[in-house]
């Protein structure tokens, strides 16, 4: 069985674009959030999409743990949120990174990311918000922005051979 069908059978709303947030500061946003980071969190995740929670709002918490950092560029973040977030590639360099997801556990794979993204969306209160992110950042924004695309990393890979359960790759060093 195909990653797809697997996906289509357990969770549709991962597999479509998700719907603009209407109204960023209502209480039940708030609670989303609030919900979503958590859950992060706990997972020790780095970012987690509305879809992924069934809720097909365009919405993604994130951080960068300190161990996570790529450095002065990259430092670390505390748990935010990107409402209505919008992502363009800055320049064409694009690297391979490890990702995994929780919606797809266990696994990890080598996916061709953008080294530099521009992002602008609105924050928790509405405000906007905008910057230019690299290193761990630029993965972590553009994987979720993907969720709310409905796209899963595996979809993203150019080499369903660079994939492997997380017990083989930790074998071979591979930080995920």
């Amino acid at each position: 069985m195909t990653l797809l069908k697997i996906a289509r059978m357990g969770h549709p709303v991962l597999l479509r674009r998700a719907d603009d947030v209407p109204d960023p500061t209502g209480p039940e946003i708030g609670r989303l959030i609030d919900d979503m980071i958590e859950t992060m969190e706990d997972a020790r995740g780095a970012g987690l999409a509305a879809p992924q929670v069934h809720v097909s709002l365009r919405l993604f918490v994130y951080r960068v743990p300190a161990e996570r950092s790529a450095g002065e560029d990259d430092p670390p973040r505390a748990a935010s949120v990107l409402i209505n977030p919008v992502l363009r590639p800055v320049g064409d360099e694009m690297v391979l990174r490890p990702e995994g997801c929780l919606s797809i556990p266990g696994l990890r794979g080598m996916v061709p990311r953008h080294v530099r993204v521009a992002y602008s969306g609105l924050d928790r209160d509405g405000a906007p918000v905008e910057g230019v992110a690299t290193g761990f950042l630029a993965n972590v924004l553009q994987h979720e922005y993907d969720h709310l695309d409905g796209i899963l990393y595996p979809m993203r890979m150019k080499d369903l051979g660079q994939m492997g359960f997380d017990e083989e790759i930790g074998r071979y060093g591979v930080r995920t």
